[in-house]
């Protein structure tokens, strides 16, 4: 993809920070790939970056949807690919930074259709538990198996839904006509003790500056929304159920585990150059960013 930059990584690894600095030194605007930080009115449980950060350069799909809204793939990729068409029509560089693998993939690769649902094959999948699920996409697409989420029972549903219905595994299902070697990008990470120590860190912070007031502000809610990483153990903490305690530890674990499957989830399906910031102070970082997405880029004068 011409003109466009992607910088991605698990959550907490300092993705929002890095990409405005590199926006603002190389003429560029941000287009989130987040599939959660779309939604207003999650600002906090989404850890959107802060309005600094946001007013330093313009971003895209960040709170544009509303949490009733449904999203995937799919929508995500027309609304990102107006955003960059309108991005590159000011003679701007685009900069897509987020950590949604599949949101991601995309854009990299372009989607193909995807078998119906079935209505009659959905009602029988749903008599299975997650683990069984899981079971039965592990033999029919270990490649999916390996990276998705084997408590989220919609997405095993799915997976396994369209690998008997096409009769292929659901990783073949996307588009190869675009080869994700054609986009350039750099995949953040840290050593795990430290990236897992900032993550324990940002729950915390997100309690202490109000997230719970946040979710129990919110009204109507759709199925893609409801699934915000701590957005259910939160409303077991309002309900009485779980002290705040139990709440943040169960957060932290949570956001640990997702982090690791993004890791796994980009080291298998996408070609960016890996860049360890353990390794590299946040200077160093962004002037290896900066030099390596000047490439994809020629500025034109507005």
């Amino acid at each position: 993809m011409n003109g466009v930059f992607f910088i991605v990584g698990p959550t907490a690894v300092g993705k929002s920070e890095i990409a405005a600095e590199v926006a603002a030194r190389c003429q560029g605007e941000i287009v989130s790939a987040d599939a959660y930080q779309i939604y207003a009115g999650l600002d906090l449980l989404t850890a959107k970056p802060d309005r600094a950060t946001l007013e330093r350069v313009p971003h895209h799909l960040i709170a544009t949807a509303s949490p009733a809204d449904e999203m995937n793939a799919e929508i995500f990729r027309r609304s990102a690919m107006e955003s960059i068409a309108a991005i590159q029509s000011r003679g701007h560089l685009a900069l897509v930074a987020g950590g949604s693998g599949m949101y991601v993939k995309a854009l990299t690769h372009g989607l193909s259709p995807l078998p119906s649902a079935s209505a009659a094959l959905r009602e029988r999948l749903a008599q299975f538990t997650a683990r069984e699920l899981f079971i039965r996409l592990a033999r029919l697409d270990p490649e999916t198996a390996a990276v998705i989420d084997r408590h989220n029972q919609h997405r095993l549903v799915r997976a396994v839904e369209v690998c008997l219905l096409s009769g292929r595994r659901f990783s073949e299902q996307r588009d190869r006509s675009e080869s994700a070697t054609t986009a350039r990008g750099v995949l953040l990470f840290r050593d795990r003790a430290e990236l897992y120590r900032r993550i324990n860190e940002r729950v915390e912070m997100m309690f202490a500056s109000g997230v719970v007031d946040e979710v129990r502000a919110l009204r109507r809610i759709g199925l893609t929304a409801a699934k915000t990483l701590g957005l259910e153990e939160i409303r077991e903490l309002i309900a009485g159920r779980i002290s705040e305690a139990e709440c943040i530890a169960s957060i932290q674990q949570a956001t640990r585990r997702y982090a690791k499957r993004q890791l796994t989830w980009f080291h298998r399906q996408s070609t960016f150059e890996p860049l360890n910031l353990s390794l590299h102070g946040s200077a160093e970082a962004i002037e290896l960013i900066t030099r390596k997405a000047r490439l994809s880029f020629t500025p034109q004068d507005d």
